[in-house]
């Protein structure tokens, strides 16, 4: 059955009764019915939940083989829990049959690949798939298809019971003896715990990892004692000088810094271009440099931004301290400026995923949004965005909240050159859709403007502005007359790893790629 972007999904992914995408607001206004976690009640005072081992947290909360554990990524590639768990888990444990149920998982993680080809990690449900992990998945080694969610569609997926935590595993910088965690005051900093919040309200049990124990009470926790089974100090959870990437840094290339200039105009041409609006961005060199140029637009217009949401690096966190923006509300931090903000800077806030950009509450975040700045792998003539799959067809990448801030904001803008290298980012159909397009505005590359067309009220406020822009198929014939028509890419039937749609449809599917013919 072909969905709402084209694709052909395998009819018997529809067991249970799954549907395709449909559309941005085909869920518009269902209530979904959200199921309760087990919890084990506790009326005798406990002076400590300290145990001395990962293992015998795991033997506490009656870890067995066929069980899923989550984790959150906020230390990103600086992170030691998954690694630490999975091998606690299974070499001194002897369990298998598991899955794992993160937010992202990198090349930080690469040591579980190795359980994968073993067969003892069967199933993988995340909102990122990077490393060696992405290449054991794309091989087909995994034993079923990897569930792919969005940073919405996770928090959805956990609270309609799609997803069932048996244990949650959370990386806390500091923790006191019963559980209250946050994610400053310790020696590996992460600041928001956002994506955290939703497995530890939802498992059936939660184990807190620290490598800081601080007195009690540590307020305000991030993660509640309330929720929490049993508390684990290690040596390190990981090294927060890796929370940051080089896409986490403004780009200083004069090719980004046009994009960048002409991503500001765009934004300053529309009607939401106004006191108070509100704006996130993406972490590409090209997306972070707009803030740049918006608050020069700013002051020239005598406004100042209401809120920004979404990963915070450092541009966000000095426009806030300059009082061009009112509040950050913020899920996770993507640099050490923006970790050392959190809770310390007045008007910087944490919030949780779910409030973030779970399309099945009565008012994520990502629907007030005025304007998103997003970066992509690849966009297609249909306006299609994949940020997920290479260009080879291997997972190496992670929709994260793209498709929940495109999908509810009033002008989403992807910004990115039109070629990288030898490959064309403007193409007639993207590898995998990861964001569709009825959910994209306006692309913005180094040789041109588009609009999706679906947008006329936008296209009259660029012509107005004097902004000149082409039809996205003229940039992609320029693309592929650079760079030459991409081969397509030959695939086998194995599906091994299953998009969803932030509201659980069917987006798309990765299949196993044909090996190369030596």
């Amino acid at each position: 059955m072909k969905n709402a972007v084209g694709r052909d999904i395998p009819e018997y992914l529809f067991a249970g009764g799954r549907e395709v995408y449909q559309g941005k607001n085909y869920m518009d206004g269902r209530y979904m019915q959200k199921v309760a976690p087990r919890t084990r009640r506790y009326e005798k005072p406990q002076e400590s939940k300290i145990v001395a081992t990962l293992a015998d947290a795991l033997r506490q909360c009656g870890a067995k083989s066929g069980m899923t554990f989550s984790f959150h990524h906020h230390l990103r590639n600086g992170d030691y829990v998954v690694n630490m768990v999975m091998k606690a888990a299974i070499d001194e444990l002897g369990l298998d049959n598991l899955t794992i149920a993160a937010t992202s998982l990198g090349e930080a993680h690469d040591p579980v690949a190795e359980y994968i080809e073993q067969g003892k990690i069967v199933g993988i449900q995340t909102s990122g798939i990077r490393g060696r992990i992405g290449e054991v998945v794309s091989a087909g080694k995994l034993k079923t298809p990897a569930i792919i969610r969005s940073h919405g569609g996770r928090p959805r997926a956990i609270e309609m019971g799609e997803v069932h935590i048996d244990i949650a595993f959370i990386a806390a910088p500091t923790s006191d003896c019963v559980g209250n965690c946050r994610g400053i005051g310790g020696k590996s900093n992460c600041g928001s715990m956002g994506y955290a919040m939703m497995d530890a309200k939802c498992a059936d049990h939660v184990v807190v990892v620290t490598d800081c124990l601080v007195d009690f009470p540590n307020m305000p926790a991030s993660i509640e004692a309330i929720d929490v089974d049993a508390v684990v100090k290690v040596e390190s959870i990981g090294n927060p000088k890796k929370i940051a990437s080089a896409a986490a840094r403004i780009s200083q290339n004069p090719r980004d810094l046009m994009m960048a200039e002409n991503v500001a105009r765009i934004i300053a041409s529309t009607p939401y271009f106004k006191e108070g609006f509100s704006f996130q961005t993406g972490v590409g060199g090209p997306s972070l440099a707009a803030n740049l140029f918006l608050e020069k637009v700013m002051d020239e217009r005598g406004i100042k931004m209401g809120w920004s949401i979404g990963g915070i690096c450092g541009p966000m966190v000095e426009l806030l301290k300059k009082g061009k923006v009112g509040k950050i509300i913020d899920v996770q931090d993507f640099d050490l400026d923006a970790v050392n903000s959190i809770n310390q800077t007045p008007n910087h806030f944490e919030m949780s995923a779910s409030q973030y950009a779970n399309p099945a509450n009565k008012g994520a975040m990502v629907n007030k949004l005025d304007f998103v700045v997003l970066a992509a792998l690849e966009i297609d003539t249909g306006f299609n965005v994949n940020v997920l799959t290479g260009s080879d067809g291997v997972l190496r990448g992670a929709p994260g909240g793209h498709p929940d801030a495109a999908a509810g904001s009033k002008c989403c803008i992807i910004v990115t050159p039109l070629v990288r290298g030898r490959m064309a980012t403007v193409c007639e159909h993207v590898v995998t859709v990861t964001t569709p397009g009825d959910c994209v505005d306006v692309l913005v590359t180094d040789y041109g403007i588009a609009v999706n067309p679906q947008r006329p009220d936008l296209i009259e406020c660029l012509d107005a502005a004097g902004i000149p822009h082409v039809p996205i198929e003229a940039l992609q014939k320029k693309a592929y007359s650079l760079v030459g028509t991409p081969d397509d890419l030959e695939w086998e039937d194995q599906v091994v790893a299953v998009l969803e749609a932030r509201d659980g449809t069917i987006l798309d599917v990765v299949r196993k790629i044909k090996p190369l013919k030596l």
